[in-house]
């Protein structure tokens, strides 16, 4: 199995696990997109095609698209408009792109269609008014005017031809004949003149500019609508919950194997046993809104233990614990075999381990079982004991709690002699793991040696 496949099982697995959870923060992801929504009102968008005649380069037009948007054309269109917003607040709520064919489309966005199709007209309107100015404006104030005046010099000047042609000698003179035919060439060539001074003027070229009709009124939200920003909501939460499972597991890795769980504990490792997967039924459940809140939302057991695995059997188990017995029995002495069995509270499987494993010592060695919180770990003060056996669940501890609890049991003036490591298995069976029978007993100590071999 590859990383990739450990890390989807692993995300499975906190699906599986925490998916009321995952459900609940999805739905307050949903809640929070939804007053989003409410928070910023929907906007509607529309654009304006302002065609441009004339021969264009891609520079060029990408220059027009920014002049579309320059402060000088959105602030005349907001004061043509009066609304309350400045030229500033619309600047940011108008665009304009280059499209194929020598189009600018000019686009706006405002919080109601009408108000999007007002904008981006009287957008286009100011931009082809300002690139008309800026197309026929030079240094010179009067320049603007220069071409009309020379259209009129050309037309006073035809007449006045036409004024001297009548007037020249009606005979067939050669001399009258001359003087109207040069007359004549004056005129034609004085209109080729003009008609060529129009086609190299960008000032009387480039400047002709339509807009392609009014802006079609929006139908539709622009995005992000209500039900996007519900759904990214939603899915955001969700996203951040998986994360930071997968983050809070990696950042608090828990000692799993045996040997490091003991090593934490600055003990001895007699063995593991296993724990069939039953009901928590041994002690009432804690009640109040907070309890109930955490057993609803599944938060009240971890969601990185690993499925537990197949039972070799009920014999299986019952060999496990009496090998652990027996060594107890050759690690203390036979005068003062009374033993205070130390569980975490909140560790059940532990705490099942622990009632097994003293009925299955039967009073030899003498294991008195008490809970201890980690958070803040209080161990009873020694008294007839001749020591502490730590049983708890593998992965359900951090180092530093592990070296709490030893730190505990230390200020109670006990001694670690030994730890015991449970875990789950799936085993359907029908009877309760108590008091094994003797000859199962006297099996163990005949047919295996318990203090040898790994439990």
């Amino acid at each position: 199995m590859n990383d990739e496949t450990i890390r989807l099982v692993t995300i499975g697995r906190v699906i599986r696990r925490r998916w009321r959870l995952l459900a609940v923060l999805a739905v307050v992801g949903a809640l929070v997109g939804f007053g989003a929504s409410v928070v910023f009102p929907p906007r509607y968008t529309t654009s304006a095609s302002v065609l441009l005649s004339g021969q264009w380069e891609e520079r060029e037009l990408l220059t027009q698209a920014a002049i579309a948007t320059s402060s000088v054309v959105v602030d005349r269109a907001a004061d043509r408009l009066g609304w309350t917003e400045s030229g500033s607040e619309l600047r940011d709520r108008v665009s304009a792109t280059a499209a194929e064919g020598n189009i600018i489309k000019i686009s706006g966005t405002a919080d109601t269609p009408q108000r999007a199709q007002q904008l981006s007209d009287q957008v286009a309107e100011e931009y082809v008014a300002f690139a008309a100015r800026l197309a026929g404006d030079t240094s010179d104030p009067d320049a603007a005017t220069r071409p009309e005046a020379l259209r009129k010099l050309v037309v006073q000047t035809s007449r006045r031809i036409t004024e001297l042609a009548g007037a020249a000698d009606p005979g067939q003179s050669v001399e009258s004949v001359q003087g109207r035919t040069e007359l004549e060439k004056l005129r034609t060539t004085l209109q080729e003149a003009m008609e060529k001074l129009e086609q190299v003027d960008p000032s009387l070229n480039k400047a002709n500019m339509v807009v392609m009709g009014p802006a079609a009124r929006p139908t539709g939200e622009a995005p992000p609508t209500r039900p996007q920003l519900v759904v990214a909501g939603a899915l955001l939460f969700f996203l951040l919950a998986v994360v930071g499972h997968l983050a809070a597991a990696r950042a608090g890795r828990r000692p799993r194997a045996e040997p490091e769980i003991a090593a934490a504990l600055g003990s001895t490792l007699l063995g593991s046993v296993d724990v069939p997967g039953e009901p928590r039924a041994r002690r009432p459940r804690a009640r109040g809104p907070r309890a109930w809140t955490r057993r609803f939302l599944g938060v009240d057991t971890r969601w990185d233990i690993p499925t537990p695995q197949a039972s070799g059997g009920e014999t299986g188990r019952r060999i496990r614990y009496a090998r652990v017995c027996a060594r107890l029995r050759n690690q203390m002495p036979a005068a003062r075999r009374e033993l205070l069995v130390v569980v975490p509270d909140d560790d059940d499987i532990a705490h099942r381990a622990a009632e097994h494993l003293a009925a299955e010592a039967g009073g030899d060695p003498l294991l008195r079982v008490v809970e201890v919180p980690v958070s803040r770990p209080l161990v009873p003060d020694r008294s007839t004991e001749s020591g502490v056996l730590v049983v708890l669940s593998a992965g359900s501890r951090t180092a530093e709690e592990l070296a709490g609890l030893a730190e505990a049991c230390a200020d109670a003036g006990h001694e670690v002699v030994g730890t015991v490591v449970a875990g789950p298995v799936r085993a359907p069976t029908t009877k309760s793991v108590g008091s094994p029978p003797q000859g199962a007993a006297q099996a163990v100590a005949v047919g295996a040696d318990p203090s040898g071999g790994s439990a």
